[in-house]
């Protein structure tokens, strides 16, 4: 069964089914987009940015229309959502938008819709462990068992970081929150660094600018940052706040 054939099996349909990301079945009020592999994290699924709009060659995404109208349905007008996991080939350098599809899993599972910033993400509604300064995406931990594990590590130069908070202090980028501040002195030079190229992202070892690269994070924005796949960046998740502000 190819990907035409699993999306009419559910009654859905499309503009074009040679370069559509999204689908419709208007009778049952339900929206199916593509879940791909390498745009998720934990319980979350990157499935439409504003970034997609244009391709890497400059040129309008002809799916990015009914996408963002399909989106709009899901959010004003009470239809449903969900996806299918998608397996990204690799063909392309850069995340999906458009990209080649190495294989699907015919299997649809009913998600939430989130909004953040100019992006929107299929949810469980789960909450999944986030360790953002210590882990790569594609670590394994296993526990209550007496063995060793090899995973991903990724090394931080203590040097980096302290000119880092040289320069930036120690309150939160994104939220302006400041442990001194809120705790007293037991909470005096607290802060986590966040790289704004994610080290699990590099190809091994780089020149880092600690003012450049480099930003403190309270631990909370950091969790959010990285909570997605791809990692939020620093700019939309501050819009974000600054958007539930006004709708307070």
């Amino acid at each position: 069964m190819n990907r035409k054939q699993f999306i009419e099996s559910q009654g859905a349909t499309c503009r074009n089914w040679r370069f559509s990301w999204s689908f419709i079945n208007e009778s049952k009020k339900i929206i199916i987009f593509g879940a791909w592999d390498k745009t998720q994290s934990g319980k979350k699924s990157l499935i439409l940015s504003e970034e997609w709009k244009i391709s890497r060659k400059g040129r309008k995404q002809p799916a990015y229309a009914q996408s963002r109208e399909h989106i709009r349905l899901a959010e004003e007008e009470g239809y449903r959502l969900m996806t299918f996991p998608m397996v990204y080939s690799g063909a392309y350098e850069e995340g999906p938008g458009p990209a080649k599809i190495e294989s699907f899993k015919p299997t649809l599972a009913s998600k939430t819709l989130i909004r953040i910033g100019s992006c929107w993400y299929a949810s469980d509604d789960e909450v999944g462990l986030i360790l953002a300064e210590e882990l790569a995406q594609d670590e394994k931990l296993i526990e209550g068992a007496a063995k060793s594990v090899a995973v991903n590590s990724y090394e931080r130069n203590p040097v980096a970081r302290a000119r880092c908070l040289e320069h930036h202090g120690y309150s939160c980028t994104v939220c302006s929150f400041s442990f001194e501040s809120f705790y007293g002195p037991v909470g005096k030079n607290y802060i986590h660094v966040h790289h704004l190229v994610p080290l699990s992202e590099t190809k091994g070892e780089y020149v880092v600018d600690p003012v450049n690269d480099l930003v403190p994070v309270c631990p909370n924005c950091h969790a959010m940052i990285h909570s997605t796949r791809p990692a939020r960046h620093i700019d939309q998740l501050k819009k974000h706040l600054e958007n539930r502000e006004t709708d307070t």
